[in-house]
């Protein structure tokens, strides 16, 4: 079931339970102008992904070019994107206005000048190789290129460049789009957009890390239990890479090392070891690098010297 006939169903639900005063965080494939109407029909405010080569994305981001991707002003540091919003109708026949937040990157233009100027080697490539041929290309090639058969026999003699379409493609590389319902500048839609994504990346975590593709188990039971530590275990998973996240933030230049996998890692080197006076103590002095990952949970050397001093303590006690 495609996104865009699934998004009214999700919404009759969502009703249905009684849900009210929220609203709907959603990808470019749910973008449609009967989705639009439909929310608004029930009273949702929405944020949405738009692609940029839509034709009014497209028309608006012509309008708009030239006047933010260059003014510091509008810089977003945290994405390190420019970022512009218009309150403008969506779509002709729309009858109410919403912000529309026009996002320029230049490393993402980069990419995607890169990934539009292969394929259309590619297809150059592929039509070269089906020269003097009856071959029927796709809508894909038609987009980009004239085709030109031998009106006696209908083999493909080449395809002329459509310059003009490959042109305005090009020059919205880097650009994209969200749509808002409610009023509010560029960062704060890119910030909530960006909440959803870390969502997806939560739950894509239970799956890569935590082992929950794949259960093993023998019973219903059993499954439920797994999966409910599991939940837990990704709550704490999910604190550790915001407080992890909000201390890379702080620094200057971000280490390699304020990963969740990676400060474990560097964490699990912090050991006790049992000596010849049978008192358990420190193996070594607590590095740089752990002081750092410590403080991000509001830990410093002292708390683990007491922490340790501790369990050399309950230790001594149960021997």
């Amino acid at each position: 079931i495609n996104d865009v006939s699934q998004l009214q169903f999700m919404v009759n639900k969502v009703s249905g339970y009684g849900y009210k005063n929220i609203g709907f965080i959603l990808d470019r494939g749910y973008f449609s102008k009967d989705n639009l109407r439909y929310m608004d029909s029930r009273g949702y405010s929405f944020i949405i992904m738009v692609k940029g080569i839509k034709d009014f994305i497209s028309d608006q981001v012509r309008k708009q070019k030239g006047t933010f991707e260059s003014n510091w002003g509008n810089r977003i540091e945290e994405f390190e994107v420019y970022g512009k919003t218009v309150h403008t109708f969506v779509y002709a026949g729309d009858t109410k206005k919403r912000y529309v937040h026009i996002y320029y990157s230049a490393a993402k233009a980069v990419g995607e000048r890169a990934r539009l100027e292969e394929k259309i080697h590619e297809m150059q490539r592929f039509m070269e190789q089906h020269k003097d041929k009856e071959y029927e290309f796709g809508p894909a090639f038609h987009k980009y290129f004239h085709i030109h058969y031998n009106k006696e026999n209908g083999h493909f003699v080449y395809g002329e460049p459509k310059l003009s379409v490959i042109r305005d493609e090009l020059e919205l590389c880097g650009y994209f789009a969200i749509i808002s319902s409610e009023k509010m500048d560029a960062k704060d839609a890119l910030n909530l957009y960006k909440s959803r994504d870390v969502s997806e990346k939560v739950f894509r975590a239970d799956k890569s890390y935590l082992g929950n593709h794949c259960l093993r188990v023998a019973s219903e039971e059993a499954a439920s239990n797994k999966i409910f530590v599991g939940f837990l275990a990704l709550i704490i998973r999910c604190r550790i890479y915001t407080v992890l996240k909000e201390k890379a933030k702080e620094l200057s230049k971000k280490p390699n090392y304020l990963t969740v996998p990676a400060a474990i890692r560097e964490l699990e080197k912090i050991e006790l070891t049992r000596q010849l006076d049978k008192v358990y103590r420190l193996d070594h002095a607590v590095t740089k690098t752990q002081k750092v990952i410590l403080s991000a949970f509001g830990m410093d050397w002292n708390h683990v010297r007491y922490k340790a001093e501790h369990i050399s303590e309950v230790l001594k006690g149960v021997q």
